[in-house]
């Protein structure tokens, strides 16, 4: 056997470590699995592992992505008026992120999108839906009563900032940061006992 023969890992694919880390590792998981512990492995090294680069699936999503991601505006712009609205063009929107990590990597896709940009987005979906609602409370009306708005047309405008800023903004920002927190994995935790 030669020296590139062992160094190619369990997919073929010939990136598999090439000191002994493997042999260090599995020796440790054997330990582990003798003392009936099951081996831990990191959620990137869980994450990493099924990722292949596909340049049929990279390309058709770099076309499509736009188009997605433009029908998923045109969902939520048109749903106060007629079928759509907030929620599904939030989803929509939420999918492009989805398919661009499938296609580029779920690691790239989250430096690429950082944590706090996922979160302000549906924090910031929060604060406009409890804000129109809270002004609506302070001039004298209910929560979410439109027609107390000091704005032209109240109800038309009040229910569109609502469906974009609020419910668009929080559908797709919970979406996107719960496919990355269910993408890093779980850690089990240890009983001592």
């Amino acid at each position: 056997m030669t020296d590139d023969e062992t160094n190619i890992d369990e997919s073929g694919s010939g990136d598999g470590p090439t000191d002994g880390d493997s042999v260090e590792r599995d020796s440790a998981d054997s330990d582990l699995a003798d003392e009936g512990r099951e081996p831990t492995i990191s959620p990137i090294e869980r994450q990493r592992s099924p990722y292949t680069e596909s340049q049929v699936i990279m390309s058709a999503v770099k076309v499509m992505a736009p188009f997605v991601f433009t029908f998923g505006l045109f969902i939520t712009f048109h749903g106060a008026d007629s079928p759509g609205g907030g929620f599904q063009g939030g989803a929509i929107i939420a999918a492009v992120i989805l398919m661009i990590a499938f296609a580029f990597g779920i690691e790239a896709t989250r430096e690429w999108l950082s944590n706090a940009v996922v979160v302000a987005l549906a924090a910031g979906g929060v604060v406009v839906f409890g804000g129109i609602g809270v002004v609506a409370l302070a001039l004298g009306g209910n929560f979410l009563e439109y027609a107390r708005l000091p704005i032209k047309n109240p109800v038309k405008y009040g229910m569109e900032a609502i469906e974009i800023g609020g419910i668009a903004a929080i559908v797709s920002g919970v979406l996107v940061g719960l496919f990355f927190l269910l993408a890093a994995g779980f850690a089990t935790a240890e009983v001592n006992e």
